[in-house]
């Protein structure tokens, strides 16, 4: 009769946190489930994830834009046991709106989110241009509390999606932030009159100057 191979489901133990999930390993047998406990000291660090790319010390920028999907990846830290799955979302915190970015595994360690796909598919509220918090939590939720050796929610990193203007013919732009004079001097007219002043004065500088030699 051969052997299957199946994962404990473990406990974990630390002060007077408790939690279910599966632990790392394989363990040879019967085809049935065996309980591990493991004890966690209190000195150990909470566990949890750190976003490495893009890194979670800068905002980033991302364009909303055909075939310019954003991947998000991290590593694990400090976790005593690797939780069941990780669901990962995205806040925009100006307008208080949530979109769901997906679930991996919880062992994975990056996901990857198609903005613009979400953009155009109906998709309720609809994706904002905004700064976001990105949210990667494991199945106690966004505000679960975590403890040592335990996944922790990560919100630490924030990013801004923005989408790209429509192409302006030159004759037709105009700085959107400018006074009325300064519309008018940076207009491809006003450029050409600044130019033709200029080359005016400088021709009668060295006239003058000719004329001051001889």
């Amino acid at each position: 009769m051969s052997s299957q191979t199946s994962e404990p489901e473990s406990t974990i133990t630390s002060g007077t946190n408790s939690r279910s999930g599966t632990a790392s390993g394989s363990r040879t047998g019967s085809n049935r489930s065996s309980s591990t406990t493991i004890s966690i000291p209190q000195t150990a660090a909470n566990g949890g994830v750190t976003i490495t790319d893009p890194p979670q010390t800068a905002t980033s920028y991302y364009k909303i834009f055909p075939s310019s999907a954003l991947t998000f990846k991290w590593n694990h830290t400090s976790l005593y046991i690797t939780p069941t799955s990780l669901t990962v979302d995205a806040v925009a915190t100006q307008y208080g709106n949530t979109y769901s970015i997906g679930s991996v595994a919880g062992d994975a360690t990056e996901i990857t989110w198609d903005a613009y796909a979400y953009s155009t598919e109906g998709n309720s509220p609809p994706l904002a241009v905004a700064t976001y918090q990105l949210r990667v939590y494991d199945e106690e939720g966004p505000q679960g509390t975590g403890g040592p050796g335990l996944f922790s929610p990560n919100t630490q990193l924030k990013f801004a999606l923005y989408s790209p203007g429509a192409a302006v013919p030159l004759e037709s732009w105009t700085c959107p932030n400018c006074s009325a004079a300064i519309r008018g001097v940076s207009s491809p007219a006003g450029i050409g009159l600044i130019a033709t002043a200029a080359v005016m004065f400088l021709s009668g500088w060295q006239l003058l100057r000719r004329r001051t030699a001889a």
